[in-house]
């Protein structure tokens, strides 16, 4: 019989239930852009303005559901798209990686790492595996979290233990890495655009947080093994399922 696990209580069913209500990425994107407009045409009637920080000049908020601020979204969608400061950077990211990974070199190596891991850091490995995927973007969740079950399994520990394990490397370290990632050239564009507002020659490199994604990796990597070790195992108790483990062969 599977294992009965206890229902959550106090701060983590919170956490779980609020994590639950989100809606879908895109529909929250479509919300966030409808604020937008409503925001944009509340501003517009109310003639909000700012002061631009780097020329001093007054910036009056503009209406986008007016009949002119239509016409610029759509007049200025494709510049707005290609003039997009990061746009180039992770398209040629993006090209490198998919060649890697549609040759199949990041799962044989996500792999290899996750097998041939001792039986006893084998969470240790699982945590930073997912930390690391993200330099393929979203590889991890696709790969290592029902790899993470599959290897949990054959050790005779919990199957749901070790894919918490793995989405907690793949999304709470989706920004930390030892490498630099697709999501890097991403910030160091937008960071260089927001910085240009006031010194138009600055440039902030992909490498700007290298240091602090560094640290991170191994931090975010030890702090997801101790709670899963500790927390998330012992709360789901022993598991008596009765599926065969699979059998884990080394890669040749």
């Amino acid at each position: 019989m599977p294992n009965t696990v206890p229902a959550n209580k106090g701060f983590i069913r919170f956490i779980e239930k609020g994590g639950n209500a989100l809606p879908h990425p895109a529909i929250l994107f479509a919300i966030f852009a409808l604020i937008t407009l409503i925001v944009s045409a509340i501003g517009g009637l109310l003639g909000w303005s700012g002061i631009h920080p780097a020329t001093g000049e007054a910036v009056n908020v503009i209406n986008l559901l007016s009949k002119e601020g239509v016409h610029r979204i759509l007049l200025e969608m494709v510049n707005s798209y290609t003039g997009f400061a990061p746009l180039g950077v992770v398209m040629v990211a993006l090209l490198g990686i998919g060649v890697a990974e549609s040759s199949g070199f990041i799962g044989t190596a996500v792999k290899a790492l996750l097998v041939k891991a001792p039986p006893k850091s084998v969470t240790f490995m699982v945590v930073f595996t997912g930390v690391l995927s993200n330099v393929a973007s979203d590889v991890g969740y696709i790969l290592i979290i029902p790899l993470a079950g599959v290897i949990f399994h054959s050790l005779g520990r919990h199957p749901i233990a070790g894919m918490a394990a793995a989405f907690a490397g793949v999304s709470g370290g989706f920004s930390a890495n030892i490498l630099i990632g697709t999501i890097d050239p991403l910030l160091a564009g937008l960071s260089t655009e927001a910085a240009q507002i006031l010194d138009p020659d600055y440039v902030v490199m992909p490498t700007a947080n290298y240091y602090f994604m560094f640290v991170s990796t191994f931090l975010i990597t030890i702090l997801g093994t101790i709670v899963t070790d500790k927390i998330v195992e012992p709360r789901l108790g022993k598991y008596t399922g009765d599926v065969e483990p699979e059998a884990i062969t080394k890669l040749t």
